[in-house]
């Protein structure tokens, strides 16, 4: 559980990491960013290691409201398109958990978070296409989708625009494949 004095802490490194993964976590970069003093936040973390936890906690807390939010989607657009929208930091964090998988427990918290809403996701997105959620096809084009996706999304292109073009081209190919395979 994050306490109050911790949360201007997790809100600051959970931006550095989305921005620039464990590598833009520094310590004295982060306090600054608080306007608190480093000894301040060793008090609440004791290290980096103890406060990456919490960031890979409150992600997961963040991909659960998420795939709340996307079970309420009707459709791609313009409701998925504008809960991702809303979600970019998120996004971005999870990219950056996607990219350093190496480490063990990114791995896992990207796979759990990724689980969250792949759920959620996996309905509108079936339904935008007109088939139905649990076909291989379905469920196969997800999971590239997914990977090309977090390879193409960056703190500048992600925007409503974007997605929209994104999801456009996505569901043409996806369209083509279908009536190819008929």
């Amino acid at each position: 559980m994050i306490k109050d004095k911790q949360m201007p802490w997790v809100l600051a490194g959970y931006q550095l990491f989305a921005q620039a993964g464990p590598q833009g976590l520094k310590v004295e970069v982060i306090a600054r960013k608080v306007q608190k003093s480093k000894s301040s936040f060793y008090h609440h973390f004791a290290d980096l290691e103890v406060f990456t936890e919490f960031l890979l906690h409150y992600h997961l807390h963040q991909a659960a409201l998420i795939a709340e939010r996307e079970n309420q989607c009707k459709n791609i657009e313009p409701d998925l398109i504008e809960v991702l929208v809303d979600a970019k930091q998120d996004l971005l964090f999870n990219r950056q958990l996607r990219v350093n998988r190496q480490v063990e427990a990114f791995r896992l918290c990207f796979e759990k978070s990724t689980q969250y809403v792949t759920e959620a996701f996996l309905r509108v997105w079936a339904l935008d296409l007109g088939i139905a959620p649990k076909v291989p096809l379905a469920q196969n084009m997800l999971d590239l989708l997914m990977e090309n996706f977090y390879l193409q999304i960056t703190a500048e292109n992600l925007t409503h625009e974007w997605l929209s073009d994104y999801f456009t081209k996505i569901r043409a190919t996806v369209k083509d494949l279908i009536q190819s395979a008929s």
